[in-house]
């Protein structure tokens, strides 16, 4: 849940990605290398991005470049794999944002490679919901998975192209160069957190102090540096500390293996100044923060036909170094720990007359399910074989009961005792029969279904239960949030509980309020009484945006 450009607000950059789906495997090869010792035909491949001399499309500054990669099928679809983060003003990104790939020996993968301008009125967007249509296209590149790991030093400079060009065997023209580099990811739940701090860093700006940001990148074979990750940008501090960053061993190789640091003055039209690097080993690392001693940044310099390091008077400190395991969400099943699914919709008048076709309630005699049941479907099918007795909670909110008042939080099953009903099906069977007990009103209330969900959750603690909670918030957005102060505290006091809180907008409306609530900025929720979330409990996804996708993913 990140801001997908990387400037000086995006604080750190985490690194990820998107697995692909599988390919048909040749079970008779499978066999025959398995018989051999070999471990299988499935490897799981990282891929990292870079480009360079790309095409200025911006007037007064320069590119703001995105990578969105596809996997081609026989027949010529494409189907999109991931996106990078966006890179701002530059003609030569190196994006810290990682795909990860199945490779399969025995398949030809295609892959295709296309690269965006992204528009400046987008670039406060998450890159997973922009539209790349409206961004300006700088070129694309095709190849086979096996054309990179096949290199020596699994990389592949690829041009880029128009559209149209890129199937044709004639020349082409140029519009700059992507270059792609695989790595086979070793399985490891180790993570590291760091903090990083500095001291008498250099004035490299005329009128004031350096605005300093950390890119560690990891060394490869051939020298080549692969950015794993970054730090936030400090601004006008020449003894910056910065927030800690998180590496998983996985994207380091090992705690041996080189890492460079590198230390940036932060300028906003991309040209970044190298203010000193050192390289290191996560262990060198854990050394100093041992010792309590920095370590002296460098500047390579180069006299003539000679090269050397300049020592600076700059040092890096290590404040904390932690190790820390990162269990998977298949060790919290097989340590007994069960999900629990909870539901909660949206029965404000906005969504029109349920009786009427256009509305987003209306029940098709065909039995074409609405955008609610669909969300419901989609959800809740995914969760429930993880949920042993399959007994959900389920409430609406926005409407008037017949003869009573306007409730914000109802049992969806008509009883006044319990809120359970049985299996996916009793959700629908009980959202169909709600709408015809109820009559939609208003205004939109969130904050008592949430307390209700917490309420369990903080039950499931008192009894000590290994259970983790999702409730589903289907809104069509259409009316504003009215206790939207309340609704944050209800959230942060929740960020304590084993408790995760999915809202899905549907209809047409824009989702604004409904994005505050969704930390994905970098900046958790804030109560009343100034008590910030212990973290970010809440996603919000537009259901016009995933149809076709897995929204649980």
């Amino acid at each position: 849940m990140g801001n997908c450009c990387s400037d000086d607000g995006g604080g750190r950059s985490a690194v990820g990605g998107t697995s692909a789906s599988q390919h048909d495997h040749n079970d008779a090869l499978e066999s025959f290398l398995k018989s051999r010792g070999y471990r299988g035909l499935f490897v799981q491949i990282e891929l990292s991005l870079f480009a360079s001399n790309l095409r200025d499309r911006d007037v007064l500054s320069k590119s703001d470049p995105m990578a969105v990669v596809y996997k081609k099928s026989k027949d010529g679809t494409l189907e999109e794999l991931g996106r990078t983060e966006v890179v701002l003003n530059s003609l030569n990104p190196k994006w810290f944002t990682k795909l990860i790939i199945n490779y399969q020996f025995e398949v030809v993968q295609t892959l295709v490679f296309r690269v965006y301008d992204v528009d400046t009125q987008f670039q406060n967007v998450d890159v997973k919901m922009l539209k790349l249509d409206e961004q300006q296209f700088l070129g694309e590149a095709t190849c086979s998975l096996s054309e990179i790991v096949s290199k020596s030093d699994r990389s592949l400079t690829l041009v880029l192209v128009h559209r149209e060009e890129s199937i044709k065997s004639t020349r082409s023209q140029n519009l700059g160069e992507l270059t792609v580099y695989a790595e086979e990811l070793s399985s490891s739940k180790t993570a590291v957190e760091i903090v990083f701090s500095c001291s008498d860093l250099e004035y490299k700006d005329l009128f004031s102090r350096s605005d300093p940001f950390l890119v560690i990148s990891k060394i490869v074979e051939g020298g080549i540096c692969i950015p794993i990750c970054k730090t936030e940008v400090i601004k006008n501090d020449l003894k910056p500390k910065w927030k800690s960053v998180f590496l998983n061993i996985q994207q380091v190789g090992s705690k041996d293996n080189p890492l460079t640091i590198e230390c940036f003055n932060f300028n906003s039209n991309g040209k970044h100044d190298l203010i000193g690097k050192i390289q290191k080993s996560l262990a060198d690392l854990e050394k100093l923060y041992s010792s309590g001693q920095g370590e002296n940044f460098f500047l390579p310099t180069a006299v003539g036909n000679n090269h050397h390091n300049k020592v600076l008077k700059s040092q890096l400190f290590v404040d904390c170094f932690s190790e820390t395991v990162q269990h998977t969400f298949l060790d919290y099943l097989a340590g007994g720990c069960e999900l629990n699914f909870m539901v909660a919709i949206d029965f404000t008048a906005s969504n029109g007359n349920p009786r009427l076709p256009d509305s987003l309630h209306y029940i098709d005699p065909s039995g074409r399910p609405n955008a609610y049941q669909r969300a419901i479907l989609e959800v809740g099918e995914v969760l429930q074989f993880y949920d042993s007795d399959k007994r959900f909670p389920a409430w609406g909110f926005g409407a008037r009961p017949i003869d009573g008042p306007v409730s914000h939080c109802f049992n969806l099953n008509g009883s006044s005792n319990y809120c359970e009903v049985e299996g996916i099906q009793g959700i629908m069977m009980a959202y169909t029969s709600a709408l015809f007990n109820v009559s939609l009103a208003g205004p939109t209330l969130f904050g008592p279904v949430i307390s209700s969900a917490a309420q369990i959750a903080s039950q499931s603690l008192v009894n000590g239960r290994q259970k983790y909670y999702v409730l589903l918030i289907i809104t069509d957005g259409d009316g504003v949030i009215t206790d939207l102060q309340e609704t944050k505290d209800a959230l942060v006091k929740a960020s304590d509980l084993p408790l995760s809180i999915f809202i899905l907008g549907v209809g047409g409306a824009d989702f604004k309020e409904m994005e505050v609530l969704d930390a994905d900025k970098g900046e958790r929720l804030e109560s009343s009484n100034g008590r910030v979330a212990s973290r970010d409990i809440v996603q919000f996804v537009p259901f016009r945006d995933v149809l076709g996708f897995t929204l649980i993913s």
